[in-house]
């Protein structure tokens, strides 16, 4: 599935984010492309929310890999910061959980693709 949609605010892309939660589910895994400050992070903030999520959510550009214990267990990768994500633990988490993943072109050629959301 392709999503191609003009978000014109912060809040758009947050309640974006809430619709795509209610078809999500653990095993989905997500792509995020998108410049710096495209809204990716937000994104999954409003994904967050909407399953459920009451804390902050900060793109995990330093630790790589934030993991979130909500009805839908979340794994939130970004990768900006690595030339290649072999070998970080990522597939790991690809059967049981929802993966949001930022900066996907870092992944490499060793991964399935699902999905991917593409912020312009």
């Amino acid at each position: 599935m392709v999503v191609d949609r003009y978000i014109a605010s912060e809040l758009e892309m947050v309640a974006l984010g809430r619709d795509l939660a209610e078809l999500l589910k653990a095993g989905d895994i997500v792509l995020l492309y998108g410049d710096l400050g495209a809204g990716k992070t937000t994104l999954v903030r409003g994904v967050m929310e909407g399953l459920g999520w009451e804390g902050a959510v900060r793109s995990p550009t330093f630790n790589l890999m934030q993991v979130y214990p909500t009805r839908v267990p979340v794994v939130h990768a970004d990768l900006y910061r690595v030339a290649s994500a072999a070998g970080i633990g990522l597939e790991e988490y690809f059967d049981d959980h929802l993966v949001l993943i930022e900066w996907p072109d870092r992944l490499g050629g060793w991964w399935k693709l699902i999905f991917v959301g593409k912020l312009m």
